[in-house]
């Protein structure tokens, strides 16, 4: 937890923290919020279920979600996508609305509309008005003392066909925090929004780097808007799609030196140390191979993915790489 001004900013789940998610809580006096409760693991990627390391520490980050949540007094919804809300029908490795704890629906809750959603998203949203009824409020381009929420700006690409997502901004005294979810950095327009803002510190989503239908022009627009952001933005925490693979480290560190300046993903801004296990989920099938059945051993609650977490980190991550 790190004090900026008068506020203190926690990232609670992250790629480079070992999951899917863009997680954080904002603290002041008077208020607690709680942006994006979600949490994910790509459940098959490269041909693999996640390893029992990964599903060990998403366990944990699911866990310290619902702890800040009992301590909350508002929550954030950017949009609708598994890795950022609880979920009715969540898979063993997100979130379910049923692990929430009670005081979830006196919540003060603030949401991208249900406006022009695919009936997917629609049916979350649903699901969240049942459980939070008239306490949920769609809030783009709401302002509700320091909280102030942006219309809905595209999810990646204007024309990438995602969806679109909120962003929110937290004002305390001087300070002026941006959480900007899943913009990837490629609309020019979102980073204009962002910019006018004048935040001080700014955690968003980076560029899916390991997509191969990242176009090279995409890839340059979100070089350009990341510069943009660090030569004016005192905190940049970039993170999320960014860190999903092994190319957004360095990446990161590339666009630091270029700046001059110490660019940021969560793991760094929170002092902890860099733990991509999306990115490495190969290497770490063949540095701690799994069982045939371990998954479904897991699924009826037989094995324990604790052993294999407390390998890691008896073995530092370095050595299993």
């Amino acid at each position: 937890m790190q004090k900026v001004g008068d506020m203190t900013l926690k990232i609670i789940g992250a790629e480079s923290l070992g999951v899917r998610g863009m997680c954080c809580q904002v603290s002041f006096p008077g208020r607690r919020i709680i942006i994006d409760p979600g949490v994910a693991l790509g459940y098959w990627r490269h041909g693999l279920l996640p390893h029992p390391a990964q599903i060990a520490v998403g366990r944990r980050i699911r866990g310290d979600i619902i702890d800040a949540l009992k301590q909350a007094t508002d929550v954030v919804f950017s949009h609708f996508h598994g890795d950022h809300i609880p979920l009715k029908s969540a898979n063993p490795f997100q979130l379910s609305i049923d692990q929430l704890p009670d005081s979830f629906s006196q919540l003060s809750g603030w949401s991208l509309s249900s406006q022009g959603q695919r009936p997917k998203m629609q049916a979350r949203f649903d699901d969240l008005v049942t459980l939070m009824g008239d306490k949920l409020r769609a809030a783009e381009g709401v302002v509700d003392g320091p909280l102030s929420f942006s219309r809905a700006v595209p999810h990646g690409a204007a024309d990438s066909g995602m969806g679109r997502v909120m962003m929110t901004r937290v004002e305390m005294g001087q300070e002026v925090f941006v959480h900007a979810s899943d913009i990837q950095l490629l609309d020019n327009a979102t980073i204009d929004l962002i910019l006018a803002w004048q935040p001080d510190i700014v955690l968003a989503a980076g560029p899916p780097l390991y997509l191969d239908r990242l176009v090279q022009e995409e890839r340059k627009r979100a070089w350009s808007n990341a510069l943009r952001l660090g030569e004016v933005v005192p905190m940049l925490i970039l993170d999320h799609h960014l860190m999903r693979s092994s190319a957004g480290p360095e990446w990161l560190d590339t666009l630091s030196a270029k700046l001059g300046k110490q660019l940021y993903c969560a793991a760094d801004f929170m002092h902890q140390p860099r733990c991509l296990l999306e990115a490495d989920r190969v290497q770490l099938y063949e540095s701690m191979p799994v069982p045939e059945y371990w998954h479904e051993d897991y699924f009826s609650g037989k094995v324990d993915p604790e052993i294999y977490w407390e390998q890691v980190v008896s073995q530092g991550w370095d050595s299993l790489q």
